[in-house]
């Protein structure tokens, strides 16, 4: 697992980038990975399970956000973080 330092020194877009679309995605997706593994031990946790589908949806906004106003950096992200197969 990354730490959200690492997440945006990876994926910003210029020095000072820590809330860009693309960074957002990154945590967010790093979030769900580790809700993911959370969820193999303890299944019946349903307040968790709760903020998993938060994080979701709003990972959808933000990639189809990207994917309207920027394409080329929507396919570039997908390939980053290797979402869409």
């Amino acid at each position: 697992m990354k730490s959200k330092r690492d997440i945006i020194k990876s994926l910003a877009m210029h020095k000072n980038d820590v809330g860009s679309a693309v960074v957002q995605i990154g945590l967010l997706s790093e979030k769900i990975s580790k809700l993911s593994e959370h969820f193999k031990k303890f299944k019946k946790d349903k307040h968790s399970s709760r903020g998993l589908t938060q994080s979701v949806n709003r990972r959808k906004r933000l990639l189809n956000y990207l994917s309207k106003n920027n394409p080329e950096l929507y396919k570039d992200i997908l390939k980053k973080l290797d979402l869409r197969k």
